[in-house]
């Protein structure tokens, strides 16, 4: 890629020149990329390599600890563009949310942050996954993939492909053009905004991908892999694939990138690189508030206004990137945020102490059919620095959903592994997951199972310094009794002053749930 030679400079912003925004925002993509590696801790992060998301990186902000509002996709990206708590979005904080009758739906009055920038004078657009209604990006017409969405497919397109090298060519050539017919229709000197929002990292990816298209050798996974998955052949390829579908997109993250400096541009663009939650299928990733579902990666590079090879350790929450979008063109939020501005913190001399240095997630709905009557799974955490409290409200639900009941025939290898809601619907069809299901039987696994989709307990505690993988549950356990208190007092406060509709059971209820079970 040619633009990983030294990037062009580019004169010093004056103050008032608006900077374009570029957001390469990834489904279901976790804290992967290889500038995560650390050789103190083992990790898949040491098998790939993602140069566009390190430049960045290095040439800017990396966030260590940044968390999505929700672990899913709906509820997570209305987050991300209002800046708000997910519960606080009516219709879009719930995946498969019917809103029935006639309340009034508190979405219908959010401007959100494409919207405010729009108004600003901003030329706005977006390729791919939206999965929100599209007025809030000022409806389809500024959705630019005429060149195709192969990019979404894309171990399943390599893997049929007869010639691998003109595929290649011509799914990244289809990004680069899609992202063209963006820039093609602003106006002279008009600032941007463009969210590239590919799905290749949602499943289903091609079986074997990983190693045949990337060279990730499953094997060297092992000791690697999340410590809520079982460490097998059969997962460690199923991982592998993944962390290739990973590299696939940080690859088109490059070509668009490439496009911006070939442009003159890319010194007055904020670039930001992140995913919308964790990785599909696994136990305690998508769906889940523990850190595997809900810890993301996320860097930033604007020249002059970030410093480059910024770190930042302490908790942020995707919820801050409207807010911190707007402040970067010298606009405020319409939309009452969550968020914050990240960017006083991101300047050269600045550091953490003033950030808020904690995240709020939670969920409800994730598939309608999950439950018996479309009943959600609610939860909500609180993520600081050394602790995370889970509070789950209805422990007698399944969490991720119910299985299948046993006077039924058991689903088959195929049923299972491409079929979501064959069982525990809220966990992705996936060749991991239906080797948990044929092995359940295999007391060894019990622990995975239990982490993977067994009925929880009321409250989840755990001591980040001592369990940074989350698998001792401390809430019962004396000596934190305090500190349990402590969390939850401030997690119930923070509920009760954004009127979290779950204190009242609304979830529950219409608007939010049909009661005719639709």
């Amino acid at each position: 890629m040619r633009w990983l030679l030294p990037f062009l400079l580019s004169p010093i912003l004056h103050a008032a020149e608006k900077p374009n925004i570029l957001f390469l925002f990834a489904d279901d993509l976790g804290r992967y990329a290889s500038a995560y590696s650390d050789p103190d801790q083992p990790s898949a992060n040491d098998l790939i390599d993602t140069p566009a998301f390190d430049r960045i990186a290095e040439e800017g902000a990396i966030f260590e600890n940044a968390f999505i509002s929700a672990p899913s996709c709906t509820p997570s990206r209305g987050a991300v563009y209002t800046g708000r708590h997910f519960f606080r979005n009516g219709s879009a904080s719930q995946l498969h949310n019917p809103w029935v009758g006639d309340a009034a739906d508190p979405f219908d009055k959010v401007e959100g942050m494409p919207i405010t920038l729009s108004k600003a004078g901003y030329h706005i657009g977006w390729s791919h996954k939206w999965h929100l209604r599209e007025s809030l990006m000022g409806g389809k017409q500024n959705q630019f993939s005429k060149h195709g969405s192969k990019i979404n497919q894309y171990s399943q397109a390599m893997s049929k492909a007869k010639d691998p090298a003109a595929t290649k060519a011509a799914i990244f050539k289809a990004v680069r053009d899609n992202f063209r017919d963006f820039v093609a229709k602003r106006t002279d000197a008009q600032p941007f905004f463009y969210s590239f929002n590919p799905t290749n990292t949602h499943r289903t990816w091609t079986r074997g991908s990983g190693k045949k298209l990337w060279g990730i050798d499953p094997d060297q996974l092992k000791g690697r892999l999340p410590s809520s998955i079982p460490d097998t052949e059969v997962i460690r390829e199923d991982f592998a694939d993944y962390l290739g579908e990973v590299m696939a997109f940080d690859e088109a993250c490059a070509v668009i990138i490439d496009e911006l400096r070939t442009m003159g541009e890319l010194d007055n663009t904020l670039v930001v690189i992140s995913g919308d939650h964790g990785a599909p299928g696994f136990t305690r990733g998508k769906c889940n508030v523990h850190d595997f579902g809900s810890r993301v990666l996320l860097a930033m590079r604007w020249p002059g206004n970030i410093a480059p090879g910024r770190q930042v350790m302490v908790p942020v929450s995707l919820v801050d990137l409207a807010p911190t979008f707007l402040a970067a063109a010298g606009l405020q939020s319409k939309d009452d945020p969550n968020g914050e501005d990240l960017l006083p913190a991101l300047r050269e001399g600045a550091d953490d102490s003033k950030l808020r240095g904690w995240a709020l997630i939670g969920r409800e709905r994730h598939v309608g059919s999950a439950r018996s009557d479309r009943l959600p799974y609610p939860v909500r955490a609180i993520r600081t620095p050394d602790f995370l409290y889970i509070r789950n409200f209805k422990p007698d639900r399944w969490p991720m959903g119910e299985p299948f009941e046993a006077a039924e025939p058991q689903p088959d290898f195929a049923s299972i592994s491409k079929n979501t809601r064959a069982a525990f619907p809220d966990l992705d069809a996936s060749p991991t997951k239906t080797w948990l299901i044929e092995n359940r039987d295999d007391r060894n696994l019990t622990p995975y199972l239990a982490w993977g989709w067994m009925r929880r307990p009321a409250d989840e505690l755990y001591d980040l310094k001592k369990d940074p993988n989350q698998l001792r549950n401390l809430a019962k356990d004396p000596s934190y009794q305090e500190r349990l208190v402590t969390l939850r007092k401030r997690l119930m406060t923070e509920l009760e002053t954004n009127q979290d509709p779950r204190l009242e059971d609304r979830f529950d209820k219409a608007p939010y749930r049909s009661m005719d079970g639709r």
